[in-house]
Protein backbone atom coordinates (compact mmCIF):
# COMPACT_ATOMS: atom_id res chain seq x y z
CA UNK A 1 0.00 0.00 0.00
CA UNK A 2 2.96 2.20 0.68
CA UNK A 3 5.20 1.26 -1.55
CA UNK A 4 7.81 4.14 -2.87
CA UNK A 5 7.08 5.90 0.62
CA UNK A 6 10.29 6.53 2.61
CA UNK A 7 10.47 6.74 6.11
CA UNK A 8 13.40 7.92 8.54
CA UNK A 9 12.89 6.75 12.08
CA UNK A 10 15.21 7.88 14.42
CA UNK A 11 15.70 5.66 16.77
CA UNK A 12 13.73 5.53 19.81
CA UNK A 13 11.67 3.78 22.84
CA UNK A 14 7.82 2.06 22.28
CA UNK A 15 4.99 4.30 20.86
CA UNK A 16 7.67 5.41 17.91
CA UNK A 17 9.16 2.44 16.85
CA UNK A 18 5.52 0.88 16.50
CA UNK A 19 4.18 3.52 14.32
CA UNK A 20 7.36 2.71 11.86
CA UNK A 21 6.70 -0.89 12.21
CA UNK A 22 3.45 -0.64 11.36
CA UNK A 23 3.97 1.72 8.09
CA UNK A 24 6.85 -0.22 7.35
CA UNK A 25 4.02 -3.06 7.20
CA UNK A 26 1.98 -1.20 5.08
CA UNK A 27 4.72 -1.18 2.56
CA UNK A 28 6.37 1.75 3.71
CA UNK A 29 10.77 2.07 3.15
CA UNK A 30 11.63 2.84 6.48
CA UNK A 31 15.15 3.16 7.78
CA UNK A 32 16.02 3.49 11.28
CA UNK A 33 18.91 6.13 12.56
CA UNK A 34 20.26 3.79 15.60
CA UNK A 35 22.87 5.41 17.93
CA UNK A 36 26.41 4.68 17.42
CA UNK A 37 27.39 2.24 20.30
CA UNK A 38 23.95 0.70 20.13
CA UNK A 39 20.86 0.97 22.96
CA UNK A 40 21.84 2.92 26.48
CA UNK A 41 18.65 1.57 27.90
CA UNK A 42 19.38 -1.11 29.93
CA UNK A 43 17.38 -4.23 29.11
CA UNK A 44 16.16 -3.19 25.23
CA UNK A 45 17.64 -5.49 22.80
CA UNK A 46 20.17 -4.00 20.17
CA UNK A 47 17.56 -4.86 17.69
CA UNK A 48 14.13 -5.95 18.70
CA UNK A 49 10.38 -7.19 16.93
CA UNK A 50 9.87 -3.42 16.56
CA UNK A 51 12.36 -3.19 13.53
CA UNK A 52 11.19 -5.89 11.54
CA UNK A 53 10.69 -4.90 8.17
CA UNK A 54 13.07 -2.00 8.30
CA UNK A 55 16.69 -0.78 6.90
CA UNK A 56 19.18 0.61 9.53
CA UNK A 57 22.43 3.04 9.84
CA UNK A 58 24.28 3.74 12.61
CA UNK A 59 24.64 7.58 13.12
CA UNK A 60 25.92 9.80 15.87
CA UNK A 61 23.31 13.04 15.59
CA UNK A 62 25.41 15.35 17.86
CA UNK A 63 28.64 15.15 15.27
CA UNK A 64 28.28 17.47 12.39
CA UNK A 65 29.38 14.94 9.69
CA UNK A 66 26.79 12.52 10.96
CA UNK A 67 24.25 15.06 10.71
CA UNK A 68 25.15 15.71 7.31
CA UNK A 69 24.75 12.37 6.65
CA UNK A 70 21.46 12.45 8.28
CA UNK A 71 20.10 15.57 6.40
CA UNK A 72 21.19 13.59 2.78
CA UNK A 73 18.85 10.90 4.10
CA UNK A 74 16.07 12.98 4.77
CA UNK A 75 16.24 14.59 1.62
CA UNK A 76 15.12 11.09 0.09
CA UNK A 77 12.33 10.67 2.15
CA UNK A 78 8.48 11.55 2.33
CA UNK A 79 7.98 11.67 6.50
CA UNK A 80 10.26 11.35 9.69
CA UNK A 81 9.04 9.77 13.37
CA UNK A 82 10.97 10.97 16.35
CA UNK A 83 10.23 10.24 19.71
CA UNK A 84 12.19 12.71 21.89
CA UNK A 85 11.28 15.55 24.63
CA UNK A 86 10.27 18.32 22.88
CA UNK A 87 13.50 20.64 21.96
CA UNK A 88 16.00 18.06 21.30
CA UNK A 89 15.54 17.52 17.70
CA UNK A 90 16.09 21.48 17.60
CA UNK A 91 18.85 21.69 19.88
CA UNK A 92 20.40 18.95 17.74
CA UNK A 93 20.01 21.10 14.52
CA UNK A 94 17.89 18.67 13.08
CA UNK A 95 14.14 20.17 13.55
CA UNK A 96 10.92 20.24 11.53
CA UNK A 97 12.64 23.97 10.52
CA UNK A 98 16.09 22.42 9.39
CA UNK A 99 14.33 19.60 7.52
CA UNK A 100 11.72 21.27 5.93
CA UNK A 101 14.71 23.17 4.35
CA UNK A 102 16.32 20.58 2.90
CA UNK A 103 13.07 18.63 1.96
CA UNK A 104 9.73 20.98 1.82
CA UNK A 105 7.19 18.30 1.64
CA UNK A 106 8.21 16.00 4.50
CA UNK A 107 5.83 15.43 6.83
CA UNK A 108 7.48 15.52 10.26
CA UNK A 109 6.31 13.37 12.38
CA UNK A 110 6.49 13.56 16.80
CA UNK A 111 5.74 11.34 19.16
CA UNK A 112 5.51 12.34 22.77
CA UNK A 113 3.40 11.69 25.69
CA UNK A 114 2.37 15.10 26.78
CA UNK A 115 2.28 17.11 23.45
CA UNK A 116 5.08 20.01 22.45
CA UNK A 117 3.49 22.89 24.67
CA UNK A 118 1.75 22.02 27.27
CA UNK A 119 2.49 22.44 31.48
CA UNK A 120 4.01 19.00 31.29
CA UNK A 121 5.67 18.67 27.88
CA UNK A 122 9.18 18.93 29.87
CA UNK A 123 8.12 16.04 32.36
CA UNK A 124 8.51 12.13 32.03
CA UNK A 125 6.31 10.10 32.19
CA UNK A 126 4.86 6.58 31.00
CA UNK A 127 1.84 4.61 29.57
CA UNK A 128 -0.13 4.57 32.73
CA UNK A 129 0.49 8.37 33.54
CA UNK A 130 -0.40 9.31 30.64
CA UNK A 131 -3.91 7.75 30.52
CA UNK A 132 -4.68 8.50 34.20
CA UNK A 133 -4.72 12.27 33.49
CA UNK A 134 -6.57 11.83 30.43
CA UNK A 135 -9.24 9.57 31.98
CA UNK A 136 -8.62 6.72 30.22
CA UNK A 137 -8.01 4.44 33.18
CA UNK A 138 -10.82 5.28 34.73
CA UNK A 139 -13.03 2.04 33.93
CA UNK A 140 -10.06 -0.14 33.59
CA UNK A 141 -11.43 -2.47 36.81
CA UNK A 142 -13.43 -3.76 38.54
CA UNK A 143 -15.50 -1.47 41.14
CA UNK A 144 -13.28 -1.01 44.61
CA UNK A 145 -9.98 -2.78 42.45
CA UNK A 146 -7.05 -0.53 41.58
CA UNK A 147 -6.92 0.29 37.89
CA UNK A 148 -5.11 -2.00 35.74
CA UNK A 149 -4.87 -1.86 32.22
CA UNK A 150 -2.91 -4.28 29.61
CA UNK A 151 0.43 -2.64 29.30
CA UNK A 152 1.30 -0.31 27.27
CA UNK A 153 -1.92 -0.73 24.50
CA UNK A 154 -4.32 1.62 25.72
CA UNK A 155 -1.68 4.91 26.16
CA UNK A 156 1.45 3.87 24.31
CA UNK A 157 -0.33 2.00 21.25
CA UNK A 158 -3.64 2.79 21.01
CA UNK A 159 -3.25 6.61 22.29
CA UNK A 160 0.08 7.06 20.72
CA UNK A 161 1.39 5.48 17.94
CA UNK A 162 -1.94 4.57 16.36
CA UNK A 163 -2.49 8.45 16.61
CA UNK A 164 0.43 9.02 14.65
CA UNK A 165 0.42 7.09 12.15
CA UNK A 166 -2.67 8.28 11.40
CA UNK A 167 -1.73 11.84 11.43
CA UNK A 168 1.78 10.79 9.21
CA UNK A 169 -0.94 9.28 6.59
CA UNK A 170 -3.10 12.12 6.22
CA UNK A 171 0.18 14.37 5.77
CA UNK A 172 1.98 12.07 2.82
CA UNK A 173 -1.62 12.53 1.25
CA UNK A 174 -1.55 16.50 1.71
CA UNK A 175 2.30 16.32 0.59
CA UNK A 176 1.35 14.35 -2.32
CA UNK A 177 -1.45 17.04 -4.06
CA UNK A 178 -0.08 20.27 -2.51
CA UNK A 179 3.94 19.30 -2.41
CA UNK A 180 4.01 21.16 1.17
CA UNK A 181 5.14 18.88 3.88
CA UNK A 182 3.27 19.47 7.63
CA UNK A 183 4.36 18.65 10.81
CA UNK A 184 2.73 15.86 12.90
CA UNK A 185 2.09 15.89 16.95
CA UNK A 186 1.09 12.87 18.39
CA UNK A 187 0.63 13.13 21.94
CA UNK A 188 -0.40 9.88 24.15
CA UNK A 189 -2.44 11.81 26.53
CA UNK A 190 -4.49 14.01 23.54
CA UNK A 191 -4.98 10.44 21.94
CA UNK A 192 -5.80 8.39 24.76
CA UNK A 193 -8.19 11.14 25.69
CA UNK A 194 -9.49 11.37 22.71
CA UNK A 195 -10.05 7.25 22.68
CA UNK A 196 -12.93 8.01 25.51
CA UNK A 197 -15.17 9.54 23.22
CA UNK A 198 -16.93 6.23 22.49
CA UNK A 199 -17.75 6.04 26.65
CA UNK A 200 -18.49 9.75 26.64
CA UNK A 201 -21.27 9.36 23.84
CA UNK A 202 -22.49 6.35 26.09
CA UNK A 203 -22.40 8.03 29.29
CA UNK A 204 -24.05 11.10 27.69
CA UNK A 205 -27.20 8.69 27.06
CA UNK A 206 -27.38 7.91 30.35
CA UNK A 207 -25.59 4.50 30.43
CA UNK A 208 -22.40 5.39 32.24
CA UNK A 209 -21.83 7.58 35.73
CA UNK A 210 -19.44 9.00 38.50
CA UNK A 211 -20.92 5.60 40.61
CA UNK A 212 -18.07 2.42 39.89
CA UNK A 213 -20.59 -0.99 39.51
CA UNK A 214 -23.54 0.45 38.33
CA UNK A 215 -22.20 1.32 34.62
CA UNK A 216 -22.99 -0.86 31.52
CA UNK A 217 -19.59 -1.64 31.21
CA UNK A 218 -18.42 -2.15 34.49
CA UNK A 219 -21.04 -3.08 36.82
CA UNK A 220 -23.36 -5.65 35.38
CA UNK A 221 -22.87 -9.86 35.59
CA UNK A 222 -22.89 -10.11 31.72
CA UNK A 223 -19.52 -7.75 31.38
CA UNK A 224 -17.12 -10.05 33.64
CA UNK A 225 -14.09 -12.09 33.35
CA UNK A 226 -14.63 -15.18 35.20
CA UNK A 227 -12.28 -17.97 37.13
CA UNK A 228 -12.76 -21.56 36.45
CA UNK A 229 -11.69 -24.45 38.10
CA UNK A 230 -8.41 -24.80 36.60
CA UNK A 231 -7.28 -21.11 37.07
CA UNK A 232 -8.41 -19.84 33.38
CA UNK A 233 -10.34 -17.17 32.82
CA UNK A 234 -13.45 -16.64 30.42
CA UNK A 235 -14.90 -13.02 29.16
CA UNK A 236 -18.33 -12.14 29.17
CA UNK A 237 -19.83 -9.25 27.73
CA UNK A 238 -23.38 -9.73 25.85
CA UNK A 239 -24.96 -6.51 26.18
CA UNK A 240 -27.56 -6.76 23.84
CA UNK A 241 -30.70 -8.84 25.17
CA UNK A 242 -30.32 -11.33 22.54
CA UNK A 243 -27.02 -12.65 22.51
CA UNK A 244 -27.44 -12.47 26.44
CA UNK A 245 -30.60 -14.83 26.09
CA UNK A 246 -27.97 -16.82 23.92
CA UNK A 247 -26.13 -17.15 27.11
CA UNK A 248 -28.68 -17.57 29.93
CA UNK A 249 -29.63 -21.16 27.52
CA UNK A 250 -26.23 -22.00 27.47
CA UNK A 251 -25.53 -21.50 31.16
CA UNK A 252 -29.10 -23.24 31.50
CA UNK A 253 -30.48 -19.89 32.92
CA UNK A 254 -33.26 -19.14 31.03
CA UNK A 255 -36.16 -20.35 33.29
CA UNK A 256 -34.31 -18.26 36.15
CA UNK A 257 -36.47 -15.54 37.46
CA UNK A 258 -33.66 -13.42 38.60
CA UNK A 259 -31.89 -13.37 35.25
CA UNK A 260 -34.81 -12.38 33.47
CA UNK A 261 -33.64 -8.87 34.57
CA UNK A 262 -30.88 -8.17 32.94
CA UNK A 263 -30.47 -4.09 33.12
CA UNK A 264 -31.80 -4.10 36.87
CA UNK A 265 -28.87 -3.07 38.93
CA UNK A 266 -29.79 -3.91 42.22
CA UNK A 267 -29.56 -7.46 41.10
CA UNK A 268 -26.17 -7.23 39.56
CA UNK A 269 -23.89 -8.15 42.69
CA UNK A 270 -25.86 -11.17 43.13
CA UNK A 271 -26.27 -12.20 39.76
CA UNK A 272 -22.34 -11.78 39.99
CA UNK A 273 -21.63 -14.22 42.94
CA UNK A 274 -23.51 -16.65 41.09
CA UNK A 275 -22.32 -17.08 37.59
CA UNK A 276 -18.65 -16.60 40.02
CA UNK A 277 -19.61 -20.46 41.59
CA UNK A 278 -21.14 -21.48 38.02
CA UNK A 279 -17.73 -21.16 36.02
CA UNK A 280 -15.78 -21.86 39.20
CA UNK A 281 -17.20 -25.35 38.82
CA UNK A 282 -15.46 -26.28 35.44
CA UNK A 283 -12.32 -25.65 33.68
CA UNK A 284 -11.57 -23.18 31.15
CA UNK A 285 -11.71 -25.89 27.81
CA UNK A 286 -15.04 -26.81 28.74
CA UNK A 287 -16.63 -23.46 28.60
CA UNK A 288 -14.59 -22.16 25.40
CA UNK A 289 -16.00 -25.59 23.70
CA UNK A 290 -19.51 -24.77 25.15
CA UNK A 291 -19.64 -21.34 23.53
CA UNK A 292 -17.28 -21.84 20.41
CA UNK A 293 -18.91 -20.66 17.25
CA UNK A 294 -22.16 -19.12 19.41
CA UNK A 295 -23.51 -15.29 19.54
CA UNK A 296 -23.23 -15.28 23.29
CA UNK A 297 -20.13 -13.26 23.39
CA UNK A 298 -18.30 -14.91 25.45
CA UNK A 299 -14.63 -16.03 24.54
CA UNK A 300 -11.30 -17.79 27.18
CA UNK A 301 -9.01 -15.50 28.07
CA UNK A 302 -5.62 -16.40 26.48
CA UNK A 303 -2.47 -15.22 27.47
CA UNK A 304 -0.03 -13.47 24.83
CA UNK A 305 2.35 -17.31 24.06
CA UNK A 306 -1.10 -19.56 24.30
CA UNK A 307 -3.04 -20.87 21.20
CA UNK A 308 -6.27 -18.80 20.89
CA UNK A 309 -9.83 -21.07 19.94
CA UNK A 310 -10.34 -21.30 15.98
CA UNK A 311 -11.60 -18.16 15.44
CA UNK A 312 -12.34 -18.84 11.56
Amino acid sequence: MLEGIRIIEVEGLGPGPFAAMTLADMGADVICVHRKGGSVTPGMPERSLLDRGKRSIALDLKDPSDINVFLALVATADGLIEGFRPGVMERLGIGPAACQAVNPALVFGRMTGWGQKSALSQTAGHDLNYISLSGALWYASTPGDAPLTPATLVGDIGGGAMYLVAGMLAGLLKAKTSGTGTVVDAAIYDGSAHMMNLLMSIRQGGGFGEARGSNLLDGPHWSRSYACADGGYMTVQCLEPKFYAQFLSLMGLSDDADFQHQFDTTKWPALTGRLAGLFASQTRAHWADLFQGTDACVAPRCSARMKPANTR
